[in-house]
């Protein structure tokens, strides 16, 4: 399966909504704690197992996150250490890049996601406690919200109503919002320590997970979210990311700082159903492709990338 050496510690990895063998990469030096960054765009060789990298954009500060436009093929976004927001087009030389660069956050930006259903809008999360509502066509922020009482490491948008989404923090909550209205609509306190990652389920609109310092992931319903409808019991340590499939409604998988990739069935009592240790150091950024059922990809702090097929062995040649 195709692997990619990165010169930094890789920090997130998605693929594009657009092409198929295309994916962005976010790195970080020296861990992420002092250095540059980059961003690495990669090719999927056709029909074999090579990867490529098509084009690079050097930062001074950390990448901790990226995101495709769903309004333009060329351009993502990126979530920098410096508190900063930019913006990139690949279809443009480095020189000309980034295009865009937002400085408004007080701390490093943690996440960034586009907005799926409007197609004109992302949410930046940062270490500032805050989360942030930006459109491409407008100089500064909409909105800030401003709730939680500790890092918000991940916020994301539900993927059918397009003024809705979830936040996860550092101070064990789970919030849902509207952007329509003041504050947030619903807290749950999830989890009894820091929650690292929130992703929601792509065929409920009203199911969501959520990942843990505790080892754990846990799956909430809003209309009934006193108890979890799972908690998710397999990893050996903080359980870094987690994503839902975006084409079967049970699947969800994970990365933790345990090394390894994750797949589980939240549906069924043994929930575990795949386990992927190829990393060698904490595994930190996980994606799964729209447009091609099962292709996976991570990154860790291994400089690592790889991308392969689900029941695939990541290494494999």
């Amino acid at each position: 399966m195709p692997m990619f050496k990165a010169p930094f510690n890789g920090y997130s990895v998605k693929f594009s909504p657009f092409y198929e063998s295309r994916l962005a990469v976010a790195t970080a030096q020296n861990f992420g704690i002092l250095g540059n960054g980059r961003i690495h765009v990669l090719e999927l060789s056709p029909g074999g197992p090579g990867v490529t990298e098509s084009i690079a954009f050097d930062t001074a500060d950390a990448v901790y996150d990226v995101c495709w436009s769903e309004s333009h093929d060329s351009v993502l976004i990126a979530a920098i250490g410096d508190g900063s927001v930019k913006i990139y087009d690949t279809a443009l030389p480095p020189p000309s890049n980034p295009i865009r660069s937002f400085q408004e956050h007080a701390r490093e930006v943690h996440s960034v996601d586009y907005n799926p259903t409007r197609r004109d809008s992302f949410l930046t999360a940062s270490w500032d406690d805050t989360m942030k509502l930006w459109a491409m066509d407008r100089p500064a922020s909409i909105r800030t919200f401003k709730e939680h009482a500790y890092c918000v490491y991940q916020a994301v948008w539900n993927p059918k109503h397009g003024d809705i989404f979830a936040s996860a923090s550092g101070d064990c909550t789970l919030r849902i919002w509207d952007v329509r209205e003041p504050g947030s609509t619903m807290i749950i306190p999830a989890h009894d320590f820091e929650i690292l990652s929130c992703d929601w389920n792509k065929y409920d609109d009203c199911v969501l997970a959520t990942s843990s310092v505790d080892k754990t992931i846990k799956v909430w319903d809003v209309r009934s979210y006193r108890a979890p409808l799972a908690v998710l019991n397999g990893h050996g340590y903080a359980v870094r990311k987690v994503k839902f499939s975006p084409h079967r409604r049970n699947l969800i998988a994970s990365c933790s700082y345990d090394m390894t990739v994750c797949l589980w069935d939240y549906m069924v009592e043994d929930a575990l159903v795949g386990r992927y240790d190829h990393h060698t150091e904490f595994a930190v950024g996980i994606d799964m492709s729209v447009l091609v059922e099962g292709l996976m990809a991570s990154t860790g702090w291994d400089e690592l990338v790889y991308v392969w097929q689900q029941g695939m062995d990541p290494r494999a040649s």
